[in-house]
Parts: structure tokens; C-alpha cells; sequence
């Protein structure tokens, strides 16, 4: 099974039939195309919830928790947004198929911590909707460092990441995350602040590219600063990505998904490549 997503996005694996996703959905012709995409892309029968009663009624009388949900801000029955709170309060990770969606909408549903949002305005809406749902039952095969000499800003990024369904590690500086780079390597992305105490973001960069190539680990770098030639200085360094705080949600997975999507991508292509001896 192999799917190309629309930002890039490469799946080759197993079929994702084991899930159960929820799709609450009012509109005939959206649920008829979803369900079929999901169902001919990953193998996933999807549930349809016409109304907020359907709705509740698939996520307390399931034989097993779903995986996901895929839900229009306004239900029948439930018309001011209630179905996005009670999945969320229900511990559901939701995904937002909408065709409204405003400045002031973005803000008040990402405050309440949803997987991501969809919006149905063009042909490629559907097929985005696929990758938004395969990335997330499938990103815990990917494993993300995150380094950091504030615990804040460390708990920041867990919590983000862990939200889009990643597998994650913490460390507090540069020596504590070379050890656990030594000890996991399975690792395949490492997000390091630049303004650390013991081993500065392009140190560590560089003691990091000493050991491991862009094809078996990306790195991306954060800062607060506004001096612009901290990205330059950090690509020069080995590091494939800069983003400056603070983040706008949006950018910051794609910035994540692109260096595991090309990450993927190098190690596909070199398991199919055979170097001569």
C-alpha cells in the first residue's frame, strides 16, 4: 500500500484497517467521499455521524476507542460547535473538515488543541484530508528529540508533538541529548534552541553532523532572536531548517513534516538503490 500525499507526504506500509475513525458529516456528497477515499487509499471504514446524536452515540457505544475523528465545526443538533467540545472532552484527537473558516475561528479552535484543520475549498480538499488523517496514525513511527534549557519551552514542544501523535524525547542540554541520540536510534529528528549554556544550538549541530548524515537525521533549529543571521549561521552549521519563536502552529508541523517526509523519502530511495562494493 503506498500513498503521495498533496504537500509531499510519502506512505508505504501496511494497510491502516486496524483504525477506526469517526466522520461526523451532515453533507451527503462530503461523507460519500471521504469514506470512499479512506477506504480505497488506506483500507479504513469510516463511521458516518449525520447529527450530534450519531455522534455521541458512535463514541459511547464503540466496541473500541476511535482512533480519530473527523468533524465539521457545526453539527444538526449541534449548531454553535458543540460536537468539536465534546470530542474533545471525550479525549478524541480531531480533525476539522470545514468549508467556514475565519481568522477568528482559527484562533478559538486551535485553543482547543484539535490534530488539524481542513477546509473544503478546492479539488484538493479531500485528498489533503487523507494526508492530514495518515499522518496522524502514522507519525508515532517517528521519533523526535527535542532540546532545550527551558522547561517551558521543552513542555511547550512535547505537548505540541505529542498532540499530532509523535513518539518524543526531552533534554535539558547538549551533553544529555548526545547521550540519548547514542542510545536511541531511532531518532529521526532533533529540534534544538540555539541559546543554550553548555553547548550552543550550532555546537551541538555540529557535534551531531560529526556522527550523523542528513539522510539518517534531520535537524531544525529554534530561537527567539530577531538577528536573522542565525539561520544562515545554523543551515552553514548542518541543520536543514530554522524556525523563529514565536511559532505559528500551522508552519511549525509543516516544517516538521517536510524534514521527516524528505527523511523518509532519502531512506526509501536507498533501501532500492544498491551502492557497489
Amino acid at each position: 500500500m503506498s500513498f503521495f500525499g498533496v504537500s509531499g507526504m510519502y506512505y508505504s506500509g501496511e494497510s491502516l484497517a486496524e483504525h477506526r475513525i469517526v466522520l461526523a458529516e451532515d453533507s451527503n456528497l462530503f461523507s460519500s467521499m471521504v469514506s470512499k477515499r479512506l477506504k480505497e487509499l488506506f483500507d479504513i471504514d469510516v463511521i458516518v455521524c449525520r447529527d450530534y446524536d450519531d455522534l455521541q452515540f458512535a463514541v459511547e457505544n464503540a466496541t473500541f476507542p476511535a482512533s480519530l475523528a473527523i468533524s465539521n465545526i457545526n453539527l444538526p443538533g449541534a449548531e454553535n460547535g458543540e460536537a468539536l467540545n465534546y470530542l474533545i472532552e471525550m479525549s478524541v484527537p480531531t480533525v476539522i473538515f470545514t468549508g467556514s473558516f475565519q481568522e477568528s475561528t482559527r484562533e478559538k479552535i486551535l485553543a482547543m488543541e484539535i490534530v488539524d484543520y481542513v477546509i473544503k475549498d478546492s479539488v484538493f480538499a479531500v485528498d489533503m484530508l487523507a494526508e492530514s488523517v495518515c499522518r496522524f496514525l502514522t507519525n508515532h513511527k517517528h521519533h523526535v528529540l527535542i532540546v532545550d534549557d527551558s522547561p517551558t519551552a521543552r513542555a511547550l514542544l512535547t505537548t505540541q508533538l505529542k498532540r499530532y501523535n509523535f513518539r518524543t524525547s526531552s533534554a535539558e542540554n547538549g551533553a544529555v541529548a548526545l547521550e540519548i541520540l547514542k542510545n536511541n536510534p531511532d531518532i529521526g529528528l532533533v529540534i534544538t534552541d540555539y541559546n543554550m549554556p553548555d553547548i550552543d544550538g550550532f555546537e551541538l549541530t555540529r557535534r551531531i553532523r560529526s556522527a550523523y548524515g542528513p539522510h539518517q537525521l534531520r535537524i531544525i533549529g529554534v530561537s527567539s532572536s530577531t538577528n536573522r543571521l542565525l539561520s544562515a549561521r545554523f543551515l552553514k552549521a548542518g541543520g536543514n531548517d530554522f524556525v523563529v519563536r514565536p511559532f505559528v502552529n500551522e508552519e511549525f508541523y509543516c516544517r516538521v513534516n517536510q524534514n521527516l517526509d524528505t527523511l523518509t523519502k532519502i531512506k526509501t530511495l536507498s533501501e532500492k538503490v544498491k551502492v557497489p562494493a
